[in-house]
């Protein structure tokens, strides 16, 4: 027996008859132990189950990151040298910062789980000759199965026989009409109506279909297997890790240079490795990973406050250094509500009698779809004063149904359905015919969907109708039916582009249909890609498709995907909108998922951030939280690669040259901790609207670039104030050490008001947390030296006028960094 559950085999473009010769069965349905040797061999109708990773496993992880290691590292040598408190605060803050993390992270791992429950307990299959409930997971390939009108269908199948069976796909495909499901052959690529999916919804009549595949081989379990995956690094979580690892190759080096040298010219063993020690603790930012947690803890808090809320804390950089959204029509872009558009006459122009008599047939008729609902919801009144007097039920192979009602215009019978099915029972001659079509085509090239509405006077008894009744009928006219694009979609769309993120339409409907709301949200309708398209191209061909092209439709969930894969290849950081089990995959591999309160469970369980309004506008939001957030962020990292950076390299080379160290282990750990202090406030700070503007992407050779700049002209002023020390105030080496002391510290603190704005600080003024911990650090930091605590520390209190020379040189550095300031930002700006 040929495996049925290849996923190239197109199963529904192959006759029954040849099916079942591949799977080994016939019509009838299976025996039990049939049945139970190919549950055996192909598995039970189940998804597997996620590697759920442990709470250790998950700590472990984070704690092997290169920056989790170097501070690791730094506390624990911290405290072996004698700083316990020291090593202790760097512990901690490690600790928190992880603990938080996998907090904040746990439900996604759920993702798999969540899918595996969404669907049908139960299945009805024929076994043993007949039909019986049975657990969803025992449903095999060859199975004769019975689905009704509200099942969720439990496997992908044939249909072989068909009751007015309609299926609803909009989760799967993106089709938010009912789809018609029939027996019989397809009539093109993407003809799929003989074809039923699993985790969709039966929504009218009963079929009988052969189960083909199961479990996993399904395109819904496709989607559970891609959710059970492991993700790769998010963009921040890669710039952090790359940033770390230049990091810990710095310090390590710096390190080794200074002990050796200190070491081949003599100097005390002990004391230059306990200074190298404190040098390795003062380069490690180690307040990175709780700077980065509070702080994008905090973005998770505003962002529920704009109603988004975050399951994944590194996701929020990744909204804000998105540069292109890819997002899913139905219920992001529309409203997935179906409503009356248009009510046309026979001549093709506005009339409401087409929908009028539409609305009294739906009332009266009692089908009910999502199309009688608009013609109802648009005609509310419409039957009123009209009494059902015969019916001819809808007939999906017909394509129409039939409703005779007696009312204020006597009695009338009213035909409705396709519009190729009606005209044909109409009294016109041919060409009317081929023009009245021709508008229902124009009507499909602007996206609507149109029901032909018939009528005329019933003469006679009033009786059941039978098909023999419908004839020489009197065309009415069309009513056209929409899936209309929110009122707010265009404007945020607009709003998005002028921030530098672009939006591309992906979705599993018809391109005619995709084409028409490209062009109505403003975006580029010229071309839209469909899915058979794109299964013709390569990954290279499709990377450069992808780039011009704004809408495509007909997508299967993995071609989503692969368009999504697509774009990051091109080095665009990509996000991802959708609400439906079709868009679990892509949802998955994109650098940041977005999923809606009210979309299916896979969705949001596959998503990093889930939006309670669906609306572009909360996206909008969302985007300009997660670039403040970065911002902030960032602000921590050019203070570290400027001044702290440029001050550990001055202490570093003012060890080897002087004959003192210039500053004992001590005070250097003093010194970091102090300025450590001083951030405290960045998570808090304001962030200017040029901050916020564009895509906000970590660079590590914009830092380099920065730090280039920065870096030196920190270390050109540490140099002067040796100078100054040594040659025009001949301090002794305590002197020196404490004068450098403040020095060091008022140019560490002082130049965050600086750097934290890429304009004039006094044109975006701190946020008060900000300035009270870095003023307070400050402040500590010029007192203490005064204080019989500072000769604890090994300072002494400087002569007035070295204290003025200091204060000077401070002075003169921050001029400096505000006019280097631009130069080292313009440099940055291209990756």
């Amino acid at each position: 027996m040929e495996n049925p559950n290849r996923p190239d085999i197109q199963f529904w473009h192959l006759p029954p008859h040849e099916l079942c010769s591949r799977l080994g069965c016939g019509r009838t349905g299976l025996s039990a132990a049939e049945a139970a040797e190919r549950l055996g061999r192909f598995g039970p109708n189940s998804d597997a189950p996620p590697r759920i990773e442990g709470a250790m496993r998950a700590i472990l992880r984070r704690l092997l990151e290169p920056l989790s290691l170097i501070l690791l590292v730094a506390g624990i040598v911290s405290m072996l040298t004698g700083d316990d408190i020291g090593g202790l605060i760097i512990v901690l803050i490690l600790a928190l910062s992880i603990g938080l993390d996998t907090v904040q992270e746990g439900q996604a791992v759920r993702a798999a789980e969540i899918l595996r429950r969404s669907v049908a307990l139960k299945a009805e299959v024929r076994r043993d000759g007949a039909f019986r409930e049975i657990d969803v997971d025992q449903v095999v390939p060859g199975d004769l199965m019975r689905v009704r009108s509200g099942d969720i269908i439990p496997a992908d199948a044939l249909v072989l026989e068909s009751t007015a069976f309609t299926s609803g796909e909009a989760a799967l495909t993106g089709e938010p009409y009912p789809v018609p499901k029939r027996a019989g052959g397809t009539t093109g690529a993407d003809d799929t109506s003989n074809a039923l999916f699993r985790g969709a919804v039966a929504q009218t009549g009963e079929a009988i279909a052969l189960v083909v595949r199961t479990g996993r081989d399904t395109v819904f379990g496709a989607a559970a297997s891609a959710l059970a995956e492991t993700q790769a690094p998010s963009p921040f979580e890669r710039d952090l890790r790359e940033f770390g690892l230049v990091i810990a190759r710095a310090t390590l080096a710096l390190v080794l240079v200074v002990l050796s040298i200190r070491v081949v010219f003599g100097r005390p063993v002990l004391d230059s490795l306990l200074f190298a020690v404190a040098l390795a603790v003062g380069l490690t930012p180690e307040l990175l990973p709780m700077i980065t947690t509070v702080t994008l803890s905090r973005g998770a808090l505003r962002m529920a406050g704009r109603k988004v809320i975050v399951k994944r804390l590194a996701a929020i950089h990744d909204l804000g250094a998105m540069t292109v959204l890819c997002t899913d029509k139905t219920g992001t872009l529309t409203s997935a509500e179906i409503t009356l558009a248009r009510s046309l006459d026979a001549a093709g122009k506005d009339d409401v009698r087409a929908a009028h008599l539409g609305a009294i047939a739906a009332s009266l008729g009692g089908d009910r779809g999502a199309l009688d609902a608009a013609l109802v919801a648009g005609r509310p009144d419409a039957a009123r004063g009209w009494t059902l007097a015969g019916r001819q039920a809808f007939d999906f192979s017909r394509r129409l149904g039939s409703v005779l009602a007696t009312g204020p215009d006597g009695a009338r019978l009213i035909v409705k359905g396709a519009p190729e099915a009606v005209l044909a029972l109409c009294a016109m001659d041919e060409t009317a015919r081929e023009a009245a079509m021709g508008r229902v085509h124009t009507l499909a090239t602007d996206g609507l969907r149109t029901v032909a509405i018939a009528s005329r006077t019933w003469t006679g008894a009033l009786r059941d109708v039978e098909t023999d009744d419908e004839t020489d009928l009197v065309l009415e006219g069309f009513c056209a039916f929409a899936d209309p694009p929110k009122p707010t979609a265009a404007a945020a769309i607009a709003r998005l582009a002028a921030s530098g993120v672009s939006l591309k339409i992906l979705s599993g409907d018809d391109p005619v249909v995709v084409k028409r709301l490209a062009g109505l949200v403003g975006l580029n309708p010229e071309r839209v890609l469909s899915g058979a398209e794109i299964a013709e191209l390569s990954d290279e061909a499709l990377a450069v498709q992808v780039r011009s092209i704004d809408a495509f439709g007909r997508l299967a969930p993995d071609q989503k995907s692969r368009i999504v894969k697509a774009l990051q290849a091109g080095g665009e950081v990509v996000g991802f909108l959708g609400d439906g089990i079709n868009d679990a995959p892509a949802l998955k591999v994109a650098d940041v998922g977005l999923s809606v309160d009210g979309a299916t469970g896979v969705a949001q369980a596959a998503a990093d951030m889930i939006l309670l309004a669906s609306d572009l506008e909360v996206v909008a939001d969302g985007v300009e939280e997660g670039r403040r957030t970065f911002a902030n962020i960032l602000k921590y990292v050019r203070m570290g690669a400027s001044s702290n950076f440029g001050n550990m390299l001055s202490m570093a080379a003012a060890s080897i040259a002087l004959p003192f160290l210039p500053m004992l282990p001590t005070q250097i750990l003093l010194n970091n901790l102090l300025y450590d202090l001083s951030e405290l406030g960045i998570p808090f700070d304001r962030v200017s609207a040029q901050a916020t503007a564009q895509p906000q992407v970590w660079s590590m050779s914009r830092l380099a670039r920065f730090a280039a700049i920065m870096g030196p002209l920190s270390s050109v002023f540490d140099f002067l104030t040796f100078g100054a020390l040594l040659y025009l105030f001949q301090a002794s080496p305590d002197e020196f050490r404490t004068a450098w002391f403040v020095e060091s510290m008022a140019t560490q603190i002082l130049v965050i008001f600086v750097i934290r704005t890429n304009g004039r600080p006094w044109r975006n003024r701190p946020d008060p947390v900000l300035a009270a911990s870095s003023l307070a650090a400050l402040l500590v930091a010029m007192v203490l030296p005064f204080t019989p605590l500072g000769a604890w520390f090994g300072f002494v209190a400087p002569p007035p006028v070295m204290m003025a020379g200091i204060a000077l040189l401070v002075v003169v550095y921050l001029a400096c960094a505000e006019i280097l300031k631009p130069f080292a930002i313009r440099a940055g700006r291209r990756r």
